[in-house]
């Protein structure tokens, strides 16, 4: 039978209807392996990580009847004052928030573009003009590679002088040389930490919707009208940790108010590609091909943590779903099989939205909409597979995200079909709606194949709707639909594509001549008005994206 849970409930009555229990630890000691835990509306506020173990196979997490559940591991803000400027301000003692809502909307950290010229030093950087500026700063790099987005502690500033934290400025200083040839972004020889873009969290830089906070101080400036309530600090970094458990089913549930607070060490966030980033150790220089450049990598990077993480987890489902407001990675399965998301919506991320990876088999990824990641960390992606075995995406709906959409690194048998990937590629460079890179199996057979997939919008500069890179092979791209992008494909990589197929495709610009490991079959360039009227597409389009 279920055993049901309220917030106003009591955790010694008998976790029925009638007298629900107050909790989860308290439903799940009552329902054991193979329960179902049934939620009543209302906010839960974790203390915890709800920790998952082989020990909790088979248990079923739902809300009740189509309430609005949310599991939440945030903590409510009181205590305010209002100064006569606008600015109200509440005591964080112990609180370094990176995101703060207020009344379920997202409030970013108060943000200053650095116009002025800043000389970097070998301990930070000089101004030009002398400020009066307080509180945990942050400098961000975008773009310090094309493809790359950095964040790196201010230790202090006095005057004109800027202190950087240690060790993140001297790992940005190794980590971010490189010699880039082609003709893109970023060419010819740069220093990526020359040129912070912008600094974050200072009371000075308050504008209206923005917070900052200084000396154990939290300092919110609402927008005109905006009433001060329900403000939420994120608080936990983990929601949900899962390890080796199997069959569980999460259903009908919002997961929200996860923070991540590694980048707020002296450590920093220094991006790499993907959710990947430095975190020490060694740094390989690699060169590129026929003279194109050289950029500096890290030998075994790190990865942006889930909020809910799954390690060695298999059969577990997340069915009709939100994950919001949370300050990684929103959901990562590592190893494992079986694992669905299906009829969910995921948005409102700092980092990454779904990560399939450590030799993950047969998941699936249906019918989701994954929109508005990449918020703090901007180089994330809305999917992201790595060394994955028979994953399959499939009519979900990717849009308004900073870089790429769908991300696949080395697999086997990953089948990418029938997507709407719009609006990718807003912030940076060097990616693409679809990025395909390394070996996607041994033959075509177990190879990638991207099929019937729509992707539009993609329009700044140096970026492609479906991007097969850095040795990609065995892949088929067959039967999409391109427009609206600045390039379709790229064919000439380092290092070289090999037996990549594009076979049917639709798209508004002749891609030019395949390499000889390129094959390019049957496709069609069309005008722009033509996408609208001719049935083929219009049946791709059709079929494309979330269904009803």
């Amino acid at each position: 039978m279920p055993f049901f849970v309220d917030p106003s409930g009591d955790d010694t009555a008998a976790g029925t209807i009638d007298q629900p229990v107050a909790t989860l630890r308290r439903a799940r000691e009552l329902a054991g392996p193979g329960g179902v835990i049934t939620l009543r509306a209302g906010t839960y506020r974790l203390d915890e990580p709800v920790t998952l173990t082989a020990n909790d196979s088979g248990v079923t997490f739902q809300a009740h009847d189509g309430e609005r559940v949310v599991l939440s591991g945030g903590h409510v803000i009181g205590d305010w004052s209002r100064r006569a400027d606008g600015v109200w301000t509440a005591p964080a003692r112990g609180l370094s928030p990176r995101q703060l809502t207020v009344s379920g909307r997202r409030v970013p950290r108060a943000s200053r573009t650095l116009e002025q010229p800043l000389t970097r030093t070998d301990t930070g950087y000089v101004m030009a003009e002398a400020q009066q500026w307080r509180g945990e700063m942050e400098m961000v790099y975008q773009g310090v590679y094309p493809w790359s987005h950095a964040r790196c502690p201010v230790e202090r500033v006095e005057g004109a002088t800027i202190t950087m934290a240690q060790p993140a400025f001297g790992w940005a200083g190794e980590l971010y040389r490189s010699v880039i040839s082609w003709d893109g972004p970023g060419a010819g020889e740069t220093h990526g930490v020359d040129n912070p873009t912008s600094i974050e969290n200072s009371p000075a830089f308050l504008t209206e919707g923005t917070f900052a906070v200084a000396d154990d101080v939290l300092h919110y400036l609402p927008r005109d009208g905006d009433p001060v309530e329900d403000v939420t600090v994120p608080v936990l970094d983990t929601l949900v940790r899962a390890d080796n458990a199997r069959d569980v089913v999460f259903r009908g549930i919002t997961f929200a108010d996860a923070a991540w607070s590694r980048p707020s060490t002296s450590e920093g966030f220094l991006h790499y590609h993907g959710n990947g980033y430095y975190d020490g150790g060694e740094i390989m220089t690699v060169t590129f091909a026929e003279g194109a450049g050289s950029v500096q990598v890290p030998a075994d990077a790190a990865s942006i943590p889930g909020a809910l993480r799954f390690h060695g987890c298999s059969g577990i489902t997340f069915d009709r779903c939100h994950l919001t407001r949370l300050g990684g990675v929103a959901l990562e399965f590592q190893g494992g099989a079986g694992n669905v998301v299906r009829d969910s919506v995921v948005d409102v991320i700092a980092g990454g939205g779904v990560v399939i990876g450590g030799g993950a088999r047969d998941c699936r990824i249906t019918d989701t909409h994954i929109h508005d990641i990449g918020l703090d960390y901007h180089g994330s992606p809305a999917i992201l597979l790595a060394g994955t075995t028979g994953t399959v995406i499939a009519h979900n709906e990717i849009g308004n995200v900073p870089h790429a959409g769908i991300v696949v690194y080395d697999g086997t048998a990953t089948h990418v079909l029938n997507n709407l990937v719009h609006d990718t590629m807003q912030v940076l460079a060097d990616g693409g709606g679809i990025y395909i890179a390394g070996t996607q199996g041994t033959s075509h057979a177990n190879g990638a194949l991207i099929r019937g997939n729509v992707v539009r919008d993609t329009i700044t500069p140096y970026n492609f709707a479906l991007y097969t890179d850095y040795g990609a092979s065995w892949v088929t791209v067959q039967g999409n639909v391109i427009h609206r992008n600045d390039k379709p494909v790229v064919l000439e990589v380092s290092p070289p594509l090999e037996q990549v197929v594009f076979v049917g495709n639709f798209w508004d610009s002749d891609p030019g001549t395949a390499p000889d490991a390129v094959t390019l079959a049957d496709n069609t360039v069309l005008a722009e008005a033509e996408f609208a009227t001719h049935d083929t597409v219009a049946a791709i389009v059709a079929a494309a994206g979330r269904r009803d």
